[in-house]
């Protein structure tokens, strides 16, 4: 596996204890996750319902404020491992440092993908992939400049699975545009990954591809419920974004006695540039705190957000040794 977040198991091989022990931060999640609540035993028991699938859709149709066509898929990452097929081989750029499965996924389907460090140089692409707010500096475009880019690409794939805690940067209502597609997590925000949902938006004939190329369950019958019930839930969204914002700003305040610089992030995760990152991930992994570090990038250090008082206590505790 290419290199990730969320390897809780390498944290417990090398410093020991159970993973309840632990806190990780090592990814974008939200701790503090949207209460599944009860599941009616028919979810687990019976096939998704064609008329369960459209309602799950129509709701993501809801949270993302758009009317264009949508196919629920077992996250944003069965999308990408998609979007090799959904068109003729041929040149894809992808704006870098970003999250580093897009580039291995197309190349290892045939195509030729270049790198790029700048939004100007996707121009002439088959595929232009652009993550927005990325992942993991947290480096934001606007949508104007991203509706420029589109007509001088194949297709413009823009990653907006961390967007649900900055809105006005999404182009979802825009979705339907001709060469758009959007794709969209639903575990980040709502603190689910487990459950495995994301989606993708687009124009009527490549969301009726990826829907034909995933089959006719692509998502489980759990995944449906909880997702139809937590993207309707504006009240829950509405609070957990300025919750999210507020503490944002209190993780940031927290690490500055450390010497380290905020780099960027979102209010979901925070980007810190420091004398040593495996140095300051090995001290925090010592109480029990994962984090996320970079092998190209040895001073980044990645934190996700703590959630409840008893996390950001024990975080203050062990940057105060």
């Amino acid at each position: 596996m290419r290199e990730h977040g969320g390897n809780l198991d390498l944290a417990q091989q090398r410093f020991g204890g159970r993973a309840e022990d632990w806190i990780d931060l090592s990814t974008g999640i939200n701790r503090l996750p949207y209460p599944v609540g009860e599941i009616d035993a028919r979810y687990w028991s019976a096939l998704p319902s064609r008329s369960e699938i459209d309602a799950l859709r129509k709701a993501a149709q809801h949270a993302y404020r758009t009317s264009a066509p949508v196919v629920a898929l077992g996250g944003a990452q069965a999308a990408i491992q998609l979007l090799p097929r959904l068109a003729p081989r041929g040149r894809a750029r992808v704006l870098v440092p970003t999250y580093n499965e897009y580039a291995p996924v197309l190349s290892t389907a045939g195509w030729d993908v270049e790198e790029v460090s700048e939004l100007d140089a996707l121009a002439g692409a088959d595929f232009a992939i652009v993550v927005n707010p990325n992942n993991p500096d947290g480096r934001c475009y606007s949508p104007k400049d991203l509706l420029a880019l589109l007509p001088r690409v194949g297709r413009l794939v823009i990653d907006e699975s961390f967007a649900d805690v900055v809105p006005h940067l999404s182009l979802a209502s825009q979705a339907e545009r001709p060469g758009l597609l959007i794709l969209r997590s639903f575990g980040k925000f709502y603190g689910l990954a487990g459950l495995r949902l994301g989606f993708a938006l687009g124009n009527a004939t490549d969301i009726a591809s990826l829907a034909a190329m995933s089959g006719p369950w692509p998502v489980s019958g759990a995944a449906i419920a909880i997702g139809r019930r937590g993207l309707r839930d504006d009240d829950w969204a509405t609070a957990t974004s300025a919750r999210l914002a507020r503490d944002s700003v209190r993780l940031d305040a927290m690490v500055q006695s450390q010497g380290w610089t905020l780099v960027g992030g979102t209010p979901l995760f925070r980007l810190y540039d420091t004398p040593d990152a495996p140095a300051a991930q090995e001290r925090l992994a010592r109480g029990q705190i994962w984090s996320r570090v970079f092998a190209q990038k040895p001073t980044w250090l990645r934190l996700g957000l703590p959630g409840v008082e008893s996390e950001w206590t024990r975080l203050s505790e062990v940057l105060s040794r």
